[in-house]
């Protein structure tokens, strides 16, 4: 069964309330249909209700079954108002600062406050709204996860080579949150991904912590940085399969593990990448689908206290549906 068949299996079996803020942007009313169709999870859209009917009637879409939503009319929108203000008072946020956010058109802030007060169990958001502002949002109301001080992402790269990774597929961290972790976030990213392999495909990680040195072969800060993670990670979790730093061949290709990595547990074998810094992961994701016809299923957002998810603004469809079944079984776990 395929990945995102796999996914979707899961979430049907526990249903999960999504809210989906970018009620603007036709796609997410398409996908809102499927998801309901395929009964991935119960769905709210936010925005006004006529509008974003007149819209999917215009575009022949059906949303029976969706509840839709506008903020600026919610019973509840006072009580998150109080909230808002609570979680923010350390930053000077006042009532009228916070309604302002809440009410705004891009309805972040407003999703935000439902995921944490547990009106939906997770949210979905990025067609429209830039990584930052949806991560923004998040970080403001969500919040990170006790503990975690890194909120990162990563990609499950499904690709048509079933010798790669786990049957084909590896997931890449982090291509689209944070630019030059150090080597603590580095590390914490490696654990949360490795933790993510195991939760989604029932397998251990095998980590590879990626540079354009293998065991050596160069000397540099930037090297000498993921070796450093490696150190870390292991601190983190005694019992996790890691090892770095390593190149991209070493890690994928037993032939070139063998030479370049003698008796690593990882190298030639590697089902999660994690890149050095966020221009090597978000190059590297977008050349392995459009180059090797890989699908990738994601980002998917990790470390905050509950799932948000953010979308490429090139998304289809499908990425929205798909996404959405992710995060639903983010919320039933």
């Amino acid at each position: 069964m395929h990945l995102v068949d796999q996914i979707k299996e899961k979430a049907k079996k526990n249903l999960q309330t999504v809210v989906l803020p970018e009620s603007y942007d036709e796609r997410m009313l398409y996908a809102a249909e499927k998801i309901v169709k395929e009964g991935l999870a119960k769905l709210v859209i936010l925005g006004d209700p006529a509008k974003i009917q007149t819209e999917a009637a215009a575009k022949g879409i059906n949303l029976a079954g969706v509840e839709m939503l506008n903020p600026a009319d919610s019973p509840k929108l006072e009580q998150y108002v109080a909230d808002f203000v609570e979680l923010r008072k350390s930053k000077g946020m006042t009532a009228d600062e916070a309604r302002k956010l809440l009410t705004a058109e891009d309805n972040l802030y407003y999703a935000g406050m439902m995921v944490r007060n547990g009106d939906a169990g997770g949210e979905v958001a990025g067609a429209t709204g830039t990584t930052g502002n949806v991560l923004k949002a998040a970080f403001q109301t969500v919040g990170p996860a006790p503990g975690i001080k890194t909120v990162s992402s990563y990609f499950f790269m499904v690709t048509k080579n079933e010798a790669f990774g786990e049957n084909g597929i590896i997931l890449f961290a982090d291509c689209a949150v944070n630019p030059n972790p150090d080597a603590q976030a580095l590390a914490e990213i490696a654990v949360a991904t490795a933790g993510n392999c195991k939760a989604f495909l029932d397998v251990e990680a095998r980590v590879g912590m990626l540079s354009f040195s293998t065991k050596g072969s160069a000397s540099h800060a930037d090297v000498d940085k993921v070796t450093k993670a490696v150190e870390i990670a292991k601190t983190i979790k005694p019992d996790i399969q890691i090892d770095g730093e390593l190149q991209a061949d070493a890690a994928l290709l037993p032939k070139v593990g063998e030479k370049k990595a003698p008796g690593s547990p990882v190298a030639g074998r590697a089902n999660v990448l994690i890149f050095p810094d966020l221009d090597a992961g978000n190059i590297a994701y977008k050349l392995v689908e459009r180059v090797a016809g890989a699908e990738a299923v994601g980002p998917i957002i990790q470390g905050l206290a509950k799932p948000v998810n953010d979308l490429s603004r090139g998304c289809s469809v499908d990425d929205i549906v798909n996404v959405t079944a992710i995060t639903a079984v983010q919320a039933g776990a």
